[in-house]
């Protein structure tokens, strides 16, 4: 293995506003610790209590999504990782992404339905979200590109953001920016 130049990482971490970077197989515990850190981080930055929680909720509802889907796929330990990245932008917005390895068609589903959040406005988007919850859920319904994302999308100063990159020719590394 190669030396790594943790000294340039973290130069390029500083340069890039990132507070927080997670890269790996994710569990629900590591997600608590991983939370439990960020909630610390968002408190010493003085952060308004509304945005921390925005920021905090994105975070686990990112998160849980990747664990879930993970082992619903029945992923292993490689294939599970996640990379997740808490930072700020130029004008002091918080930046939340994950990015995670996902079924090629499920990948583009998810895409997609981003893709429509991010043509609604606010209002449009609160009316999705109370339409969501009325819609009856069959009893081991698989979840996905539901209330989690409508939420994320809500708590978003900005459009979602996502992005699919193809790595073989069934999966694809999808990634979600939210902005707070």
């Amino acid at each position: 293995m190669e030396p790594i130049g943790i000294f340039e990482l973290r130069e390029y971490f500083n340069s890039g506003k990132i507070l927080l970077c997670f890269n790996g197989p994710i569990s629900r515990s590591l997600i608590e610790e991983i939370g439990n850190a960020l909630k610390n981080y968002l408190q010493a930055d003085n952060a308004h209590p509304a945005e921390a929680m925005d920021v905090f909720g994105v975070y686990v509802e990112m998160t849980q999504n990747i664990r879930h889907y993970a082992l619903a796929r029945g992923y292993d330990e490689m294939n599970s990782s996640a990379t997740v990245i808490v930072a700020r932008d130029a004008s002091g917005r918080y930046l939340v992404e994950a990015c995670n390895l996902v079924e090629r068609d499920d990948g583009e589903t998810l895409l997609a339905r981003v893709g429509e959040l991010a043509r609604m406005d606010k209002e449009q988007l609160k009316a999705a979200y109370k339409t969501q919850l009325r819609l009856p859920r069959p009893e081991g319904a698989a979840s996905g590109a539901g209330l989690g994302l409508i939420d994320m999308a809500r708590k978003s100063a900005e459009p979602l953001r996502a992005c699919l990159e193809p790595t073989s020719a069934v999966r694809s590394f999808f990634s979600l920016r939210a902005v707070i």
